[in-house]
């Protein structure tokens, strides 16, 4: 065991674990924020997607070590004032199905609007290439990324 402090939407945590847990476990068990799910457990599927100094990560995959002293965002923390634009676009376009690939999905699309607002159809299947949705609800997807990109969805959320 060893102790880490984590920067989790915007608390600092201190964390007694294994260098080697999985971020997602630390999260999970540790600080019990259960918002962020276990997929596959080799970083393909995506449903464990948090940012990393803004960055998507696969929580499955990276152990605690490294991210130790970085700032961590989770799907609790992306919508801080309320729901974020991008929550807001997911109810509206009536993404979820079954909803255990969403959060992942919704982070994902989250860091890909921080660094291209107003993506087009080839950067949003770029970006969200690799985060499987078993219920197949790309186009939906789709739908509210550009939703929540478009010029009045901005105002009313945050990114």
């Amino acid at each position: 065991m060893a102790d880490f402090i984590v920067r989790v939407n915007g608390s600092e945590k201190k964390v007694s674990v294994s260098p080697e847990t999985p971020l997602l476990w630390v999260l999970r068990d540790t600080l019990e924020l259960t918002g962020t799910k276990f997929g596959c457990g080799a970083g393909f599927c995506g449903a464990c997607t948090v940012h990393v100094e803004g960055e998507p990560i696969r929580s499955c995959s990276t152990p605690v070590s490294q991210i130790a002293g970085k700032n961590v965002t989770t799907i609790e923390g992306l919508g801080a004032n309320g729901l974020h634009v991008l929550q807001q676009a997911w109810i509206a376009e009536e993404v979820p199905q079954c909803g255990y690939c969403q959060t992942g999905q919704i982070m994902t699309a989250a860091a890909l609007l921080s660094k291209t607002p107003h993506p087009s159809d080839d950067q949003i299947t770029q970006a969200m290439n690799g985060n499987l949705c078993r219920c197949g609800t790309y186009e939906r997807i789709r739908k509210a990324i550009h939703r929540a990109s478009a010029p009045a969805a901005a105002p009313g959320g945050t990114r």
